[in-house]
């Protein structure tokens, strides 16, 4: 096995390619016309940019891996707008999946963060758990919300749709595998976010020590 040191350089330069890769979809967005591939693309463009940002301007670290994780997940999402959403019957259960893995991730680094800092809450292991599960359909339920809305709104302009919505059946099942990246998370993926969590910590430290 390589040591650390020798990994982070090449899942640097993996998110390198991924952002490439992106750039070009968002180019072939512009070539093409097609709006819901040039928006999406841009949007995943912004996200693999975001762990850059809390580094420089809000001192919160990503691990490699775990900024991999997340380019991996929204270079997926918009790769899915050339067509493999149509195309590959389970394109959508994937990209929900490792969605809801970042979700969780979040939203367990977050809560357990505050759990550690103050002695004024107290979370069980149970209870992240389920507050994982909860907080991840909670924001699975907001973005099927989002892409309903979102489709009304093109459908009523006369635009193509931005996000992808099929219908009932297909919300409860994109819910479905949004319980599954949580479960994945809060019963495999806890040790991985160790090192988000102590640098939460430390960021709420040093906000309470400035005040």
């Amino acid at each position: 096995m390589s040591p650390p040191s020798a990994a982070r350089p090449r899942e640097r330069w993996v998110v390198r390619l991924l952002q490439l890769a992106i750039v070009g979809i968002v180019l072939a967005g512009i070539v093409t016309r097609n709006v819901a591939v040039l928006v999406n693309g841009v949007l995943a463009l912004g996200v693999t940019l975001l762990p850059g940002v809390l580094e420089r301007d809000y001192s919160v670290a990503l691990s490699p891996l775990q900024t991999l994780w997340i380019t991996t997940a929204v270079f997926l999402h918009a790769i899915g707008m050339l067509g493999l959403y149509e195309s590959v019957p389970w394109w959508d259960h994937l990209t929900h999946t490792l969605s809801a893995t970042i979700v969780a991730g979040v939203g367990y680094a977050t809560a357990r963060a505050f759990d550690e800092h103050s002695d004024a809450v107290s979370f069980p292991p149970k209870f992240l758990f389920v507050f994982v599960l909860l907080f991840t359909l909670a924001l699975g339920v907001l973005w099927e919300v989002v892409e309903f809305a979102a489709r009304g709104v093109a459908y009523a302009i006369g635009a193509d749709p931005v996000l992808v919505q099929y219908g009932l059946e297909d919300t409860i099942v994109d819910l479905v595998f949004d319980a599954a990246g949580a479960l994945l998370v809060a019963l495999f993926g806890t040790r991985q976010l160790s090192s988000s969590v102590e640098t939460l910590v430390a960021r709420l430290e040093g906000d309470q020590s400035s005040e």
